[in-house]
């Protein structure tokens, strides 16, 4: 019997784009090209994750990797990139709905510590019964300890656990954890149904 639902944050719960921002801040497509690469696939995005760079290091150590006339481009989109994140389709309904129905809601997300200044804009934090964030531990999916970490935390029982996350690799690492896991596509209702929600 499924009693904990475990949630992963982007894709999932909130939309994440990196083209929105880029398409807000940065002019050209060449640019956003530019600043997609450094920034949105480059190390230091993995660094904030973990909890190891600051946004400010971000950009000091990025900027140097781009032309200067990019500058101001690039720290609209380092300091304010989460500004177009809005809640995935049906997502706060189904987070509401499992609640209600008595699941107890967690989340697990590879996050830099941002994610206490934007989340809490869509959901309310205190509603789920226990947050990890992976720059607040130094580890990140798929990596097993943060799972581990999760469930000895908050004394889950893997089996009693659902965790739903957009990328496989983060499923697969939960399953074999003993966690049961969906790669999210969406669906919610689908979930629902799935799993007798």
């Amino acid at each position: 019997m499924i009693r904990n639902i475990i949630f992963d944050m982007g894709n999932v719960l909130l939309n994440y784009d990196p083209r929105l921002p880029l398409e807000k801040f940065a002019e050209t497509e060449a640019d956003r090209a530019v600043i997609l690469k450094e920034l949105f696939e480059g190390p230091e995005w993995t660094e904030g994750d973990l909890g190891y760079i600051t946004v400010e290091g971000k950009f000091e150590r990025i900027k140097t990797r781009v032309p200067e006339r990019l500058h101001g481009a690039l720290k609209d989109c380092v300091c304010r990139w989460h500004e177009t994140m809005e809640p995935v389709a049906g997502a706060q309904e189904f987070v509401k709905y499992v609640q209600e129905k008595g699941y107890q809601t967690y989340i697990l997300s590879n996050a830099s510590t941002e994610f206490y200044l934007y989340f809490p804009r869509c959901y309310d934090v205190a509603s789920f019964r226990g947050v990890v964030v992976s720059a607040d531990i130094h580890m990140i999916k798929p990596d097993a300890g943060i799972y581990r970490y999760l469930l000895e935390t908050y004394g889950l029982i893997p089996e009693e656990s659902l965790f739903i996350d957009d990328r496989p690799e983060n499923i697969e690492a939960a399953r074999e954890l003993g966690i049961k896991g969906v790669v999210f596509d969406g669906d919610f209702d689908g979930i629902e149904k799935k799993f007798h929600l």
